[in-house]
């Protein structure tokens, strides 16, 4: 299985968090750190590839809501472009709002990007 991809925002709150101090899912390969470019307003410029199947206002969404993850991420079907997860905002990123995103891959044989947009 490929390792989850985490976009974010370059030299932003979430990439100098997940820099310094790597949870396990990034220590263990589970999951891999990619930082883009902003635009003017300080948003990830992302990369237009990939299927959105989901959208939270938050990471903590993705802890609060594990089933709606999978569900997502299960009924996506098959395909080869990566399913997308959208973060809008967030301060930092812990192992228990990436661990759902995480276990729901299990359930896809496609890659999987979860996106940062902005600074909460």
């Amino acid at each position: 299985m490929d390792p989850l991809i985490i976009q974010v925002p370059r030299d932003g709150a979430v990439h100098l968090q997940l820099s310094a101090a790597p949870p396990p899912s990034l220590a263990s390969g589970a999951a891999v750190l990619e930082s883009a470019d902003t635009d003017p307003d300080g948003n990830l410029v992302a990369i237009d590839v990939g299927e959105v199947v989901l959208s939270v206002p938050s990471p903590e969404a993705l802890r609060r809501e594990p089933d709606q993850v999978r569900t997502v991420i299960t009924k996506a079907g098959t395909g080869s472009e990566p399913l997308v997860v959208i973060v809008e905002a967030a301060e930092e990123l812990r192992d228990e709002e990436i661990a759902p995103v995480l276990e729901a891959m299990s359930h896809t044989d496609r890659p999987v990007i979860l996106q940062v947009v902005r600074n909460a």
